[in-house]
């Protein structure tokens, strides 16, 4: 029985991570913490900043979508990938491969695009200090988000579409722990240079102008900060970003690690765990980066944690 008109396969059986009988249930602990961590981290840092008043600016407006997309992609992927520590077979069927795929696809391209909205607000708040509020007004700061959120829809719906025009035909083995780009164009009977070409042509679009915002709103924050004649102040303007440049270096870093690279430097089959880093890493450290290195947030948190003790 077909799952449509293209495909013989209605299910894959997901290879997870490692198949070691003795690794299996140490990762699966393993990762459930990543996975607890993750989900308290970012909604700690979404109801701090909904609960204080002095957090609703721009740039936490902004940190408050990218703890939800982070917390959304982890909880996308890890839930799943836990089932293949603990099952004999881990199945998913075609339409749940797809709906997984797009939903990793929409939120990891909306955190590239809200990273380089941050990157916009920090270059605005340092070269433009005087016209910020004006500048990043509400409607602005909306309009930001939508462009996010609709790059990430148009991202995921290119990619989908294109995996829907692969045929599968019988062999179901996927050989990673989600269901990915690569796995999947490797699977399949009728992968064409055509259907790789755009992969990275998508892909590269996305990281590329995302990149490309990032780069050009720092290189104006590093000219301004350099006409600072103080000391204390270019070191007050340099502290204000490092949070968002060590988040952008992780994400980055790893995810152009994992996509633009030649698949004869790192086979798939080792690659996969390669996807883990931005995966899961990412979305667990970002909450414990802007919390750690952040005097607001660290001031947010013991204001509520003094409501809750003395309640």
């Amino acid at each position: 029985m077909a799952a449509d008109n293209t495909s013989s396969v209605t299910e894959f059986i997901l290879t997870g991570l490692t198949d070691q009988p003795g690794f299996k249930l140490p990762l699966f602990f393993l990762f459930l913490g990543f996975y607890v961590i993750t989900t308290v981290g970012n909604l700690g840092l979404i109801t701090l900043i909904w609960l204080n008043s002095h957090l609703h600016i721009p740039m936490y407006f902004f940190l408050f979508n990218l703890s939800f997309i982070d917390f959304s992609y982890s909880s996308t992927i890890i839930p799943k990938m836990l089932m293949s520590f603990v099952s004999k077979k881990n199945i998913i069927s075609y339409s749940g491969c797809i709906t997984q795929l797009f939903f990793f696809c929409f939120f990891v391209i909306s955190e590239s695009f809200i990273l380089s909205a941050m990157a916009y607000d920090r270059y605005v708040a340092i070269c433009k200090p005087l016209l910020y509020t004006v500048t990043m007004s509400p409607q602005v700061c909306l309009f930001l988000l939508l462009c996010v959120y609709g790059m990430g829809a148009l991202g995921a719906l290119a990619h989908t579409g294109n995996m829907l025009f692969l045929t599968f035909c019988g062999e179901n083995l996927l050989n990673h722990y989600m269901c990915d780009i690569l796995p999947l164009l490797e699977l399949s009977c009728n992968t064409s240079y055509m259907n790789i070409l755009a992969v990275f042509i998508f892909v590269a679009f996305g990281i590329g102008g995302s990149i490309l915002t990032i780069f050009l709103s720092y290189g104006f924050i590093l000219s301004s900060i350099l006409h600072i004649s103080s000391t204390e102040g270019r070191s007050k303007a340099f502290s204000t970003c490092s949070s968002h440049i060590i988040a952008v270096s992780l994400f980055f870093g790893s995810g152009i690690f994992a996509y633009l690279k030649p698949p004869s430097i790192i086979p798939l089959d080792k690659g996969k765990v390669c996807t883990v880093f931005y995966t899961i890493v990412v979305p667990m450290f970002n909450p414990l980066i802007y919390s750690l290195r952040n005097k607001d947030v660290k001031l947010a948190m013991k204001k509520t944690l003094g409501r809750i003790i003395f309640c």
